[in-house]
């Protein structure tokens, strides 16, 4: 899977479809996907009063920490996280082993139904992902491989250079 994240007109809106529809089943104030390096992909619902550049980075951020804690104690990763606050709370998951799906609800809702929408929109999410990286490959063939007789070419020139 390419590392960098390119989606396509009708897979971005087929993910505004499922944050749309995670937004409204949680009952959420907010809804983020997020890249594993904080850039923000999309996101659902009222983010006014979120700064959702530092929000993003943070978020991953916090992820990233989490799964160090959890290979300290001998865990792969930890794929959920949960923060709860006084009045709002942030529950967080991976998603495709490379996106960070964030969803920010207050007390209109409660953690076990943000959970189980989240689960639901978690799988559909990976069939979207599943199918872009489809796409890529497709659109980028097989990977790049360089001949034999290339890498000696450019071997000997990186030689001539330092000679």
């Amino acid at each position: 899977m390419p590392d960098e994240l390119n989606i396509f007109e009708e897979e971005f809106w087929s993910i505004k479809g499922v944050l749309e529809k995670l937004l409204q089943g949680a009952n959420a104030r907010a809804v983020l996907l997020i890249d594993k390096a904080g850039q923000l992909i999309t996101s659902a619902g009222d983010t006014t009063g979120i700064d959702v550049p530092s929000f993003s980075t943070l978020a991953a951020a916090d992820f990233a920490a989490t799964s160090q804690l959890a290979t300290l104690i001998g865990e792969s990763e930890f794929s959920h996280l949960f923060h709860q606050g006084e009045k709002n709370s942030i529950y967080v998951t991976l998603v495709a082993s490379k996106v960070i799906l964030a969803v920010i609800f207050d007390n209109r809702t409660n953690l076990g139904l943000v959970r189980v929408r989240v689960k639901q929109a978690a799988s559909e999410l990976e069939a979207i992902f599943k199918r872009i990286y489809e796409k890529l490959e497709s659109e980028l063939g097989s990977p790049l491989k360089l001949d034999e007789g290339f890498i000696e070419e450019a071997e000997s020139e990186l030689d001539n250079l330092f000679k």
